[in-house]
């Protein structure tokens, strides 16, 4: 429940409650992005695939007007949901997995079993559901934060959607829906196991949260193999990269961010002040970033990812890599 605290106190950019319309961004390739509202947790972005044998969604979003979108879309062009592929377990972009299979059973779920480890009685998730209840119990949230808590709480009660059908245990070329994708799975990143995706045709690399606006997301995370991950992206020979929170990118652009994620946990893992860290990660996302309130939410939630690395040996607690 950390993460969409921090967002909501960082961010005030007001959004209805309806996901922007789907965009195609290469032939056959569709993304509908995520949103931050205020006071709400996110939704990661959704990249849809038109395969020969229906549609494979990438990530579900967290709420119904995201996921309602999705299946929006697939109606619209009387397409059926085949495969869907969640990048990593955060909630953002598996709780719309229960929903889109109701929409269509048939639709399999590809993850990497990563998932087990936050389900588990001293999970991540887990953990969250007895301050999740106490908060409702009490009277200091808001509506629209009750309404948050709830959709925490229901989606833990069918948890088991956000378990994959299919696991995905090693990188690997599979062919889904009638469509091969190169997966890969990157250990110790932002979750245990991540997986990202390049599709070769369209030159696409779907990258889920290995890059995030306007700061990453350590909440889970391993500093050290998630710039090994972003390492193995720039290997790839993609032309757009589509991070999990943010507009599509260009190799130019994903160099610059894999730079400056280096520069940045180099900077956490030194003795230099928080604010000069949060200040280089601000001027850093400048070509990213339009409004100064974008570039001062880049700035203090870098500061306190500072903090955070620094106050647990320079990892996530639930980072598994010594």
């Amino acid at each position: 429940m950390i993460l969409p605290l921090i967002v909501a106190l960082l961010t005030t950019e007001i959004r209805a409650e309806a996901a922007p319309p789907a965009r195609e961004v290469a032939a056959g390739v569709y993304l509908i992005p995520g949103a931050i509202l205020p006071g709400r947790g996110p939704d990661g972005n959704t990249v849809i695939f038109d395969a020969p044998q229906g549609l494979v969604v990438v990530d579900s979003g967290r709420h119904s007007w995201h996921s309602d979108a999705i299946v929006g879309f697939a109606l619209e062009r009387d397409r059926h949901i085949a495969a869907i592929l969640n990048t990593h377990w955060h909630l953002d972009h598996s709780s719309g997995n229960g929903r889109l299979k109701a929409a269509f059973p048939q639709a399999r779920v590809y993850a990497t079993n990563a998932v087990d480890r936050a389900l588990s009685a001293e999970g991540f998730l887990t953990r969250g559901v007895p301050n999740a209840r106490a908060m409702l119990a009490g009277n200091e949230i808001n509506a629209v934060q009750r309404e948050e808590v709830n959709i925490f709480l229901a989606t833990m009660e069918e948890s088991a959607v956000l378990r994959p059908d299919i696991v995905v245990d090693r990188s690997q070329r599979l062919r889904i829906a009638g469509k091969l994708f190169d997966l890969s799975v990157a250990p110790n990143a932002v979750s245990d196991a991540d997986l990202w995706l390049y599709d070769a045709p369209s030159r696409i690399a779907v990258l889920g949260d290995f890059v995030t606006f306007p700061a990453p997301f350590f909440e889970t995370g391993c500093p050290e193999g998630w710039r090994a991950a972003l390492d193995a992206v720039w290997a790839t020979p993609f032309e757009i990269a589509i991070p999990g929170h943010g507009e599509p990118m260009n190799r130019t652009q994903f160099n610059l961010h894999r730079t400056a994620f280096a520069a940045f946990i180099d900077c956490a893992a030194s003795e230099a002040e928080p604010s000069a860290c949060a200040g280089a990660w601000r001027q850093a996302m400048i070509p990213f970033l339009n409004t100064e309130q974008s570039l001062n939410a880049a700035r203090g939630m870098a500061a306190y990812y500072v903090g955070y690395l620094r106050d647990n040996g320079g990892k996530s607690p639930d980072c598994l890599a010594r």
